[in-house]
């Protein structure tokens, strides 16, 4: 028995590539929408396949309103809307489970990735844990650990799927498209990327079954940096106790868990947000 939480994001989805197709006002958004909750469906249909006792897809872009419900497969519970305790993690599994990061993408600082950003792409010019650069999928993957289950599946561009690789051992990826550059991308037909995501969900699956795939080691030591782009959003996220500023757009927090990290972070990034920018 295991239960899968489903984690979809939408700037990794097949097809999508472009700013105006990832919010509400873009010529496209609309379809995306469709696509994202298409292959929303593509992961439940695998996770099922590959034996899961039961499945709740996270809707985990931007405000958390983007999937289309009644189109969702049945077998599946969703969370839609913000905040939630544990943001794109939320109704992780409290026994035995597996995550799976479907239309993930890369972090901030990544100079190849399609739509990269972590956390805040109008927040965050970058964000690190213990100096090095992390995208949403290593916090959400160290939130996982804490909880005792591994990520076994992450699908989106060429690019975060080979740092999942390297940074997730025992995980399945499935690439659905290639970076051309920041808001270019060579998409696989959305239909084929599906039958893919299907396939790898029921591997990731079956892996978490049989045991071959593990949740991260959590580093005795949780330093997390975020440098704002807001000019003066600093002197805001300075404000959090226990934040430090290190320089003029850039602030650090010593976190006694992964969730406290997200914490701050989300905290963080609502400042900056309503920083005006200049």
């Amino acid at each position: 028995m295991v239960d899968v939480l489903i984690s979809v994001d939408l700037e990794g989805v097949a097809g999508i590539a472009t700013r105006q197709q990832i919010g509400p006002g873009g010529r496209d958004y609309p379809a995306a929408r469709e696509l994202m909750t298409a292959e929303a469906n593509a992961a439940v249909a695998g996770a099922f396949e590959g034996g899961a006792t039961s499945v709740v897809v996270n809707d985990s872009h931007g405000p958390a309103d983007n999937l289309l419900g009644e189109r969702l497969d049945r077998r599946a519970d969703y969370v839609i809307g913000e905040p939630t305790p544990l943001g794109m993690m939320q109704e992780l599994p409290t026994g035995r489970g597996v995550v799976l990061l479907v239309g993930y993408h890369a972090g901030a600082a990544d100079p190849a990735g399609v739509l990269a950003h972590t956390f805040s792409g109008s927040g965050f010019a970058d964000v690190r844990l213990g100096g090095v650069p992390i995208g949403e999928a290593d916090l959400n993957a160290l939130i996982a650990a804490e909880h005792g289950v591994p990520v076994g599946l992450v699908t989106g561009d060429d690019v975060v799927c080979a740092h999942a690789e390297r940074a997730f051992p025992g995980v399945v990826t499935v690439p659905v498209k290639t970076a051309l550059g920041r808001t270019a991308a060579r998409s696989r037909h959305p239909a084929v990327a599906r039958e893919a995501i299907t396939a790898g969900a029921a591997r990731a699956v079956r892996n978490a079954l049989s045991g071959a795939v593990r949740p991260l080691s959590i580093p005795d030591e949780l330093v997390v940096e975020a440098e704002l782009r807001p000019n003066g959003a600093a002197d805001l996220a300075a404000r959090v106790p226990g934040t430090e500023r290190i320089d003029g757009r850039t602030v650090r927090f010593a976190a006694a868990s992964p969730r406290q990290a997200l914490d701050v972070l989300e905290v963080w990034a609502a400042l900056a947000a309503h920083y005006p920018h200049r």
